[in-house]
């Protein structure tokens, strides 16, 4: 990079030192303490997301039905907000006999979107490369250890661009994240509603117990889940795969950002590991990566020190579980279903 006082890049790492979040967790004495901040953090969240949609009828729209060796794979398409459709997987566990625990699978920045995450890949070698390489299919993994599963495409994203970007070389994400800001909006807010409208349509089937619902995803997923689960109650367990980090890391020293995943002004108030800390006292499982050059494991481990410090002063030690697994950007796969099973069987 150029040392001249004048480049930008320079200027920016020199605003990131000054500034200090105010909102930062603080490892306050007491769990009302916590709570407090917990509360005060939530709030500005929610404010910096933006004008949050209102619900339409869902018109949910069932579309297809396939029987696999251990589950049925439904597609359906739900109506979020006015005009706006949500195509998902609903993935259901063969020979229930009771109602049962049911996942919001989030997917990850990727062209595929939530066909990964449900195991979808019509025989093609380059989903089928995609899968195998970032072991993507836990939508899939889940529902055959007998978790309903539900796998939505967010905007920007799979069946919701037509599998393709219309603004080639420029990633969608930034346009669709600046349309949304011009009207008003924020495009990860409005993806968050979207997470929530697919939970509204998740409670609706007889299948599932709607005490005992969970998040997880990879990457953008990771960060979908940490925005749902800190803001949804219904949220009762989460694991998020491979997106602790640091502001410093991804934003500054990197460019490793895309429209999807920005609320905006969140370093005035807060880091990505406050924002996760404030999960407490839900149980939480967080995935990283040892060789992850998405987010880097010493990012990864700043983020994760915030966290603990949140769950020891909330007293929920023992429902947070971190896991470096030995791999790269991608689910480890290792503690997640005995991690469902005890919070949400």
């Amino acid at each position: 990079m150029v040392d001249a006082d004048y480049i930008t890049d320079n200027f920016v790492k020199k605003l990131y030192q000054r500034t200090k979040p105010s909102l930062a967790f603080k490892e306050q004495k007491t769990k009302e303490e916590f709570l407090s901040w917990q509360r005060a953090l939530k709030g500005k969240i929610k404010e910096l997301l933006g004008k949050w949609p209102k619900p339409a009828d869902l018109k949910p729209d069932f579309c297809s039905r396939e029987e696999k060796e251990k589950y049925i794979r439904e597609k359906w398409i739900i109506q979020s907000e006015k005009d706006c459709y949500v195509p998902l997987y609903l993935l259901i566990p063969k020979g229930m006999k009771k109602k049962a625990p049911a996942i919001l699978c989030c997917h990850g920045h990727n062209d595929f979107a939530k066909d990964n995450v449900a195991g979808v890949t019509y025989n093609q070698g380059e989903r089928e490369k995609v899968i195998r390489e970032a072991n993507y299919n836990y939508g899939e993994q889940m529902a055959e250890k007998g978790f309903i599963t539900v796998c939505p495409d967010w905007r920007s994203f799979g069946e919701r661009v037509g599998y393709i970007n219309p603004y080639t070389p420029r990633d969608k994400c930034n346009i669709h994240f600046i349309q949304h800001l011009i009207l008003g909006r924020t495009l990860l807010g409005a993806n968050i509603f979207d997470g929530m409208r697919v939970i509204d349509f998740l409670i609706t089937r007889k299948e599932v117990d709607r005490n005992k619902i969970g998040c997880m995803g990879l990457s953008f997923g990771g960060t979908m889940t940490t925005y749902i689960s800190l803001l949804d109650e219904r949220i009762r367990a989460a694991d998020i795969i491979c997106y602790a980090t640091t502001t410093e890391h991804y934003a500054i020293n990197r460019a490793n950002f895309c429209g999807s995943q920005l609320v905006p002004y969140l370093y005035k108030y807060a880091d990505v590991g406050d924002v996760i800390a404030a999960i407490a006292p839900k149980p939480l499982l967080i995935e990283s990566g040892a060789t992850d050059t998405c987010f880097y494991l010493h990012s990864a481990r700043k983020a994760h020190q915030i966290v603990k410090k949140a769950y020891r002063v909330a007293k929920a030690e023992d429902s947070l579980r971190i896991e470096i697994f030995p791999g790269k950007h991608s689910f480890s796969g290792r503690q997640a279903f005995s991690f469902f099973k005890k919070y949400l069987s």
